[in-house]
């Protein structure tokens, strides 16, 4: 099952590769990932955009910026987590 070499510096690319893409099938990163990086992102869209919505200022650009908010937090902790993931992979082996 574990085809990767034992050795970090000499990996591939491809086992590199591979090894993300093991990351990113794990239900841990994405868990952690919709937990953190979602509620952290809707917290920043509350705080960012936040007045205009209480003034009912609202236009395109503020609803596409508080939709694009959360999508942002999402995707760095998503990256973020799969990283770790890897890198424990790899001390691991």
């Amino acid at each position: 099952m574990n085809d990767l070499p034992t050795t970090n510096p000499t990996l591939s690319t491809a086992a590199k590769r591979a090894l993300w893409r093991r990351a990113f099938r794990q239900k841990s990163v994405w868990r952690r990932a919709t937990t953190f990086g979602l509620s952290v992102g809707m917290l920043q869209a509350a705080i960012n955009q936040g007045d205009h919505w209480l003034r009912h200022a609202v236009d395109s650009t503020v609803i596409a910026k508080t939709i694009i908010s959360p999508l942002v937090g999402f995707t760095l902790v998503l990256f973020s987590s799969a990283g770790t993931w890897v890198e424990r992979t790899l001390d691991k082996s």
